[in-house]
C-alpha cells in the first residue's frame, strides 16, 4: 500500500478526533471516576474479592443446583454484587462509563453513515442500533428486534 496524500490527511483527521474524544468531558468524567474507584484501597480490594467470588460462582455453574455449595455461592453473591452496586463511587463510575460508551457510539454512527447507509454499526444505545445493525437479517430469526 502506497502512502498518499489522500492517506495522510485521513491519519491526520484521525488523530484529531482522537484528541478531540480524549479530551472530551465524558472521558475526562470517566478518568476521575476510575481513578475514584481504583484509588481507594478497600474499595479495590473488595472488587478484587468480587472477583474471586465469581471466578468460585463460576465453577459452581458448570455443575449448577447439584454442585454442593450452589446455594450458598448464589446467596453470596447476590450480596456482594448489590454492595457493590449500592456504592456511589461504582455507581458513578458506570454513569460515566456509559455516558463515555454513548459519545463513542455516537462517533461511530456519524462515520459509518458517512461511508455508506448499509454498513454495520455495533452499538449498546438501541438508539443508534435500531435500524443500522442489523439492516439485512442477523442470522437470529428477529432475535434482536431486526426486520429479519
Amino acid at each position: 500500500m502506497l502512502m498518499t496524500s489522500d492517506w495522510i490527511m485521513i491519519l491526520d483527521e484521525v488523530d484529531e478526533l482522537s484528541t478531540m474524544i480524549l479530551s472530551s468531558t465524558q472521558a475526562q468524567r470517566y478518568r476521575e471516576a476510575y481513578h475514584a474507584v481504583y484509588e481507594d484501597e478497600a474499595l479495590s480490594a473488595q472488587i478484587k474479592a468480587f472477583q474471586r467470588l465469581k471466578d468460585h460462582y463460576e465453577d459452581v455453574q458448570r455443575f449448577g443446583k447439584y454442585h454442593p455449595d450452589y446455594n450458598t455461592i448464589m446467596k453470596k453473591i447476590r450480596m456482594e454484587k448489590r454492595a457493590l452496586d449500592l456504592n456511589e463511587q461504582v455507581a458513578s463510575l458506570k454513569l460515566a462509563e456509559n455516558d463515555y460508551q454513548d459519545l463513542l457510539d455516537e462517533i461511530s454512527f456519524i462515520i459509518g453513515r458517512s461511508v455508506s447507509e448499509a454498513v454495520k454499526i455495533p452499538a449498546s444505545n438501541p438508539f443508534f442500533a435500531s435500524g443500522s445493525s442489523c439492516g439485512s437479517g442477523c442470522g437470529t430469526g428477529g432475535g434482536c428486534s431486526c426486520s429479519a
